[in-house]
């Protein structure tokens, strides 16, 4: 007796990191700038700031930007709870913290036809 195959098993972790992944190769491409930068994925901050709980860190001197993968999961306000926004909010601070580590525009990074 042999059972049909399953589905490989992922994870919250899996699909955020995935999704991590993606948006910094395509802003690698995008922006020689971030070629050398390294795009982490941690759990939590150690601490909080004054501004509340931290989404990302920018470390310059380390070239690299760490995202928050719980923060950023459980305190973003989606309008509709469904993977497509989920993956949305996810590219969203994986742009501004790129835009936070060059010192720019979000809006700024987007392709050429975003751009003003």
């Amino acid at each position: 007796m042999v059972r049909p195959p399953l589905p490989p098993l992922e994870t919250r972790f899996d699909r955020f990191d995935l999704t991590v992944g993606t948006a910094a190769e395509f802003l690698r491409s995008a922006w020689e700038e971030l070629r050398d930068v390294g795009f982490e994925v941690a759990d939590m901050p150690a601490e909080s700031d004054t501004e509340g709980i931290p989404r990302w860190l920018i470390d310059r001197k380390g070239h690299r930007v760490v995202l928050y993968r719980i923060p950023i999961e459980r305190l973003s306000r989606l309008h509709r709870v469904d993977d497509l926004h989920r993956r949305v909010e996810i590219e969203s601070c994986v742009f501004r913290a790129a835009a936070e580590y060059l010192g720019r525009d979000p809006w700024d990074l987007g392709p050429e036809r975003f751009r003003f």
